[in-house]
């Protein structure tokens, strides 16, 4: 075979189809004669004869390429030469088919095994996207032939994968198989190769199409997809050999088939090669991963921050001193049938928060400090989050929460973008997400139930001190938050959330010290309270570099009487708001920039018994907030930030507080 001619087949899938047909037909009205399918290898090797069989040809005799020899019943043979017309049509429209050079491409990108997550276990019988990983593997040496191997087992494990997508592991591009060419969209009866592509199609199956219902005959194909093509036809041929009962194909017309695998044989030892060393990388990972089941995934923060300005709740200078520290998770996600999700968080910290020591207010607390009012841990390691979460059905979702809870780990949060709990988006607690949110936290059970892509239902139950059995505690007599949402997603771009929370004995852990009873050093300590909240937050993606959204809370809390009498019974109206803006991929994929303008939660009105010993926010104190989290690698990214108290405590007494800090986030 000419190197030009095998140009033209390498340059276009229409020529290569024309060239099948031709090998095909003459073997479908070739000669009864008895013959086996021989096995292609390095050396030679004895058949055994095989009773033939005959396929009936399933198109109009005048459209036929060109006619092979025939057999008459006796056994005598008939000798048809070649149609000279068909021949030269052929060999003229091959011609106008030809590619700049024949030279192709060797040089892959290798495979990066530290990539491949450990419960991604790979069987010895790559599947299709093993195949065009294979094809990703540089050669490490010259391949060998095996002279006691096959050629065509060597095709096999090649076309038996997805080869049409050798540039892009992305995209499945897999080829589906059709029955008929008027499935293929591109193809029409006017194209000079339809009725070689229509007979392959329809008399062999050996030609199949795109998922997109296209055949793309004119994009350029390499020598493996060549191989790849010309040994699907080939396997073809030997099924309707060993399943036909007349003669089928000639000794000749095999040995022409077999002069094209030997042309290619060296590309088909080198895809052998690559499969074995592909092989062998995924044999070293199984050895060496660290759990079949379990995936390691963890994020580190460095921080440093400092409040600039400003006074605390009582009127007094807060301390400028600039802090640095640091929050570690590590994150051990098993999965036993991989749709279900165990997760066990370690978490070490040790910035405390700045109503610890500062503010006397939980307004401006830093997301991934200390707990409001608390100090940090001392980088003291502990277990954080502790879930397991599996589906029943199709549309419900179950998590069991054993330790430190929160409803994003069963609710949309609807704030995009934004909502990273510290690790990622908004610095303060107040601006990842509606504070009614933090009333609920613990052990406990979390229910989501999709109905359809744009409508689901959240619904949980979390106690915050569930394992202590002392009186007061518990399961269900200690604190406690009950959450119902509705998710409302009438598109991609918009979602609505409607939200409803019970809580008993929870807090804000942000807005001012009246709306958070139960922690602040300037009240009662820890009076009972009881609580019931409502929400509305939305998101508005308008394009993908712009999102709005926003949020509104309400809450009526009631104080129960204490013990003692200094508490009387009686209630609060609590406020918050929030509008945002956020800006997905400025300046760089992957980084967000964000402003978030609202109002922490604010006391408007309590009731006449508790005007004396609680009373009303004075003034209003806006949060305004602003941060770009710039994202310098996959697994870098550094977040510069500023948070704005124009009223600490909602009291405009007090001056103005600014918060600055410099985040970097480290995922692995």
């Amino acid at each position: 075979m000419s190197i030009s001619f095998l140009n033209v087949l390498k340059g276009c899938p229409a020529a290569l189809s024309a060239f099948l047909l031709i090998l095909v037909a003459s073997s479908a009205q070739a000669t009864q004669q008895p013959i086996r399918p021989i096995v292609l290898q390095e050396t030679e090797s004895t058949t055994k004869s095989q009773p033939a069989a005959s396929l009936e040809p399933g198109a109009d005799v005048k459209q036929q390429e060109f006619q092979t020899s025939m057999s008459d019943s006796s056994g005598s043979q008939v000798s048809s030469s070649p149609n000279p017309q068909a021949l030269d049509l052929e060999s003229h429209q091959l011609e106008q088919s030809t590619l700049a050079g024949n030279a192709f491409d060797d040089s892959v990108n290798s495979l990066d095994v530290r990539h491949l997550a450990p419960t991604e276990q790979l069987p010895p019988s790559l599947s299709k996207t093993d195949s065009t990983l294979a094809q990703q593997v540089p050669l490490t040496g010259t391949a060998e032939v095996d002279s006691n191997g096959t050629v065509l087992d060597q095709v096999d494990r090649y076309s038996s994968q997805d080869s049409s997508n050798p540039d892009n592991l992305e995209t499945n591009n897999a080829l589906d198989q059709v029955t008929n060419v008027s499935q293929l969209s591109d193809v029409s009866p006017g194209d000079w190769a339809y009725e070689a592509l229509r007979n392959l199609v329809e008399r062999y199956g050996c030609i199949a199409g795109y998922p997109d219902g296209t055949f793309r005959g004119n994009r350029a194909m390499t020598r493996y997809e060549f191989a790849a093509g010309l040994n699907a036809c080939l396997q073809q041929v030997e099924r309707l050999i060993q399943s036909s009962t007349g003669g089928f194909v000639t000794k000749q017309d095999l040995e022409t088939l077999q002069r094209l695998v030997d042309e290619f044989r060296s590309e088909l030892t080198a895809i052998g090669t690559r499969v074995d060393n592909l092989e062998g990388r995924v044999a070293f990972l199984e050895d060496h991963q660290f759990s079949t089941t379990t995936k390691l995934n963890a994020a580190v923060i460095f921080a440093l921050a400092g409040i600039t300005q400003g006074e605390n709740a009582l009127g007094e200078k807060i301390n400028r001193t600039a802090i640095f520290g640091d929050r570690i998770r590590l994150n051990f996600d098993t999965s036993f049938t991989g749709k279900d999700l165990l997760r066990v968080r370690l978490q070490a910290l040790n910035p405390d928060s700045f109503s610890a020591n500062s503010t006397l207010t939980p307004e401006g607390d830093l997301r991934f400090t200390a707990a409001p009012f608390e100090t940090g841990d001392n980088n003291d390691v502990a277990v954080d989050a502790l879930l397991y979460q599996f589906p029943i059905g199709e549309k419900l979702t179950v998590v069991i929460e054993g330790n430190a809870g929160a409803p994003d780990d069963f609710t949309d949060t609807v704030n995009r973008y934004i909502d990273g709990d510290g690790d990622s988006g908004a610095l303060s607690n107040f601006g990842t997400r509606n504070p009614i949110y933090n009333l609920v936290g613990g052990a406990g059970i979390g229910l989501k139930y999709e109905f359809s892509e744009n409508l689901e239902l959240s619904l949980g139950y979390l106690a915050g001190d569930a394992g202590n059995p002392e009186p007061g505690s518990g399961l269900f007599d200690g604190s406690y938050g009950a959450i119902a949402q509705l998710t409302i997603k009438p598109t991609d771009a918009i979602a609505v959330g409607l939200t409803y929370v019970r809580s008993y004995n929870n807090d804000f852990t942000a807005g001012s010290n009246r709306a958070n009873l139960r922690s602040s050093p300037l009240l009662i300590a820890n009076p009972p309270i009881s609580s019931n909240s409502y929400g509305l937050q939305a998101s508005w993606q308008i394009s993908p570099n712009f999102v709005v959204g926003g949020w509104a809370g309400y809450s009526n809390i009631r104080t129960l009487s204490t013990l003692d009498g200094t508490l009387d019974r009686g209630s609060l109206d609590v406020f918050n708001f929030a509008g945002t803006l956020a800006f997905p991929d400025l300046g760089k994929k992957g980084s967000v920039a964000a402003i978030i303008v609202g109002m922490e939660p604010k006391v408007t009105s309590v009731s006449d018994s508790l005007k004396d010993t609680i009373g009303e926010d004075p003034d209003t104190s806006l949060h305004i907030e602003a941060f770009y989290q710039l994202q310098l690698t996959d697994n870098i990214a550094i977040t510069p930030g500023i948070i704005w108290l124009t009223a600490p405590d909602h009291n405009s007494n007090n001056d103005d507080v600014v918060i600055g800090a410099i985040r970097t986030t480290f995922t692995f």
